[in-house]
């Protein structure tokens, strides 16, 4: 694969670190943003058979989130663009702190829309390309204490509709993935959960799901599936 990039923005060491280690397997030049990335110990050696680019972005600042994708060009065509991005801080809304409910919507949803909309300009001017946002149960209903979660959540479900409808018919494949359930990570230890078990989402699973909504042809898209444990309830 000749001169090809994929950007994920929102990289940690539980799916971020996958999909970085997905598309770097797939040969494309993988930009990996994050607020620190360059701190992410091992993520600047290449994971697969493409090189991986570890660069620091505020997704929340307009023209960082222009900069990191005319950086993307300058590797390669942009082919897929993966919006990973969040922060969430539980709380009941009656002792939720305004700059704290801002803060995840910017990071959330005004996060996901400039890299959309950086993204997408980049594509139309060759006609394809992929855009993936990823979502959580939360973008479909708002839970007691996920107030500053579900917010940004339903609007960044609200942003992939409305760029799937408009950058559709245009070439490009936008889709929002639900992730309805926890990732594995080493925060989670609890019985039944240990590595090994499958009763947590494992993010090199959610990846490969993510590169074939990637490879999908055009007559038969996706544009939303929902993922989850097969012990979850639902």
């Amino acid at each position: 694969m000749a001169m090809e990039t994929a950007l994920v923005a929102g990289v940690g060491p539980g799916l971020g670190l996958a999909l970085v280690k997905a598309f770097s397997q797939e040969g494309y030049t993988v930009l990996a943003a994050a607020r620190q990335a360059t701190s992410l110990e091992g993520l600047a050696e290449s994971p697969g058979s493409g090189r991986v680019i570890p660069v620091d972005c505020d997704v929340t600042v307009p023209a960082l989130v222009d900069e990191l994708i005319k950086t993307a060009e300058q590797h390669g065509a942009l082919r897929v663009a993966v919006f990973n991005a969040g922060v969430f801080k539980r709380a009941e809304v009656v002792e939720t702190e305004p700059a704290e409910f801002e803060r995840c919507w910017r990071v959330g949803a005004f996060g996901g829309f400039l890299l959309g909309r950086a993204a997408a300009r980049v594509m139309l001017e060759r006609g394809a390309g992929t855009i993936l946002f990823t979502g959580a149960t939360a973008s479909l209903r708002g839970g007691a204490g996920f107030a500053n979660l579900a917010s940004p959540k339903f609007a960044l479900r609200a942003l992939a509709q409305s760029m799937a409808r408009e950058l559709g018919p245009r070439g490009i494949h936008v889709a929002h993935v639900i992730i309805d359930g926890q990732i594995r990570s080493p925060r989670y230890s609890r019985p039944g959960q240990e590595p090994g078990s499958d009763s947590l989402l494992e993010p090199a699973a959610i990846a490969e799901t993510y590169l074939a909504l990637h490879r999908q042809h055009r007559s038969a898209w996706t544009h939303e599936l929902d993922l989850r444990p097969w012990v979850e309830k639902f």
